[in-house]
């Protein structure tokens, strides 16, 4: 276990829908809004979760919203986004899915031939390959509503055109020379194939970080651009060289992948651990930038907090601000496959806070 010292309070999150509470175990994505809502979502799932302050160490009012009543999934609901972050930009709220394929789990109650057997199966699920945004006003989602500036301009919902790949950011990678292979090849997220895990805007740039894959300790982050192609559509903007319609940065991150990362507006914050299924180490690191990254360049961000883990639990999976309730730059931090200790009565679970200094 890393030392807490770092460690200022924990904030319950109480949640109410009773199809919900199972997933408190499958925290994978999470946002403080100025309205004081905690918006979380869940890798098993693909609906977003409200939860409301109610006071300075518990979050409650739990509020569900299903995102295909906002979006046309390609899929079923029922069929998981694996949502894996979301950020907030110009009235927008955005969410975006692991784009991963997943391989079957072993069980405990198979035997070693049929486990043997279920690690053979490899899984493609339409609903992961989505990136989208719904709009946001005051604390609530519309379909579409009026821009609350401008009531001549109107904000609606849109995903990234979906293809038989996936996406069409799936199909610009394919030939990728460093990121192609492992599309092609149908690579697992968790055996270091292709995951995305975090997305923050600036200036309608979109910043992904892919868990994987880790190439020789770099990890990368994905640029894109999108704009409307047709109502509820988006495409590609080209945006680098020779046509190209995103951009890649490697960042040295001790061999880690990246979990999450948010922009302050004056660097990039990235939650860094493992990218194969395994405890720690998981470190937060700072990369002091205005938020326009240089290609053909080697960034070396600046660890500035480890975070606890545990053994088979506590996988920090989201991070974000949370200094205007504490008072000092801090972070708020949900974990996947909370320990035990965690878990109150059936329906809470606990968060972390603590001070980083790094944000300015």
């Amino acid at each position: 276990m890393k030392n807490t010292t770092s460690l200022i309070q924990q904030v319950l999150l109480t949640f109410s829908a009773s199809d919900f509470t199972k997933y408190r175990d499958d925290l994978s994505a999470v946002l403080f809004t100025k309205e004081k809502y905690l918006w979380l979502g869940s890798d098993e799932t693909s609906t977003l979760e409200r939860l409301c302050l109610i006071e300075n160490n518990q979050f409650a009012e739990h509020k569900q919203f299903h995102v295909a009543n906002f979006i046309n999934l390609p899929a079923p609901e029922e069929e998981e986004i694996d949502i894996e972050g979301l950020a907030l930009n110009e009235h927008y709220l955005w969410i975006v899915g692991s784009h991963s394929y997943k391989r079957k789990k072993t069980k405990s109650n198979k035997s070693d031939e049929k486990n043997i057997k279920r690690l053979t199966k490899v899984e493609s699920e339409p609903n992961r390959y989505f990136i989208g945004r719904i709009p946001y006003v005051n604390g609530e989602l519309f379909p579409s509503c009026p821009h609350p500036q401008n009531s001549d301009k109107v904000l609606s919902a849109a995903k990234l055109e979906v293809t038989d790949n996936g996406n069409l950011l799936m199909e610009a990678l394919a030939n990728d020379p460093h990121l192609g292979v492992f599309v092609q090849a149908e690579i697992p997220g968790k055996d270091n194939g292709f995951d995305v895990e975090g997305i923050t805007i600036h200036q309608n740039r979109i910043f992904m970080g892919l868990r994987g894959p880790v190439l020789r300790g770099w990890a990368i982050v994905l640029e894109i651009e999108l704009e409307d192609s047709s109502p509820g559509l988006m495409k590609l903007r080209e945006i680098g060289e020779e046509g190209h319609k995103y951009k890649k940065y490697f960042l040295s991150l001790n061999g880690l992948g990246i979990r999450d990362i948010f922009f302050t507006g004056q660097e990039f914050i990235i939650l860094a651990g493992p990218t194969m299924d395994l405890d720690g180490p998981v470190q937060v690191y700072s990369l002091k930038n205005d938020g326009n990254l240089q290609d053909n360049i080697l960034y070396y961000p600046k660890v500035v907090l480890d975070i606890p883990y545990g053994n088979k639990d506590d996988h920090a999976e989201g991070i974000t601000p949370y200094q205007d309730i504490t008072g000092v730059p801090s972070l708020l931090v949900v974990y996947d496959s909370p320990s035990k200790k965690r878990l109150v009565d059936d329906t809470g679970v606990m968060a972390d806070v603590f001070q980083l200094d790094a944000i300015g």
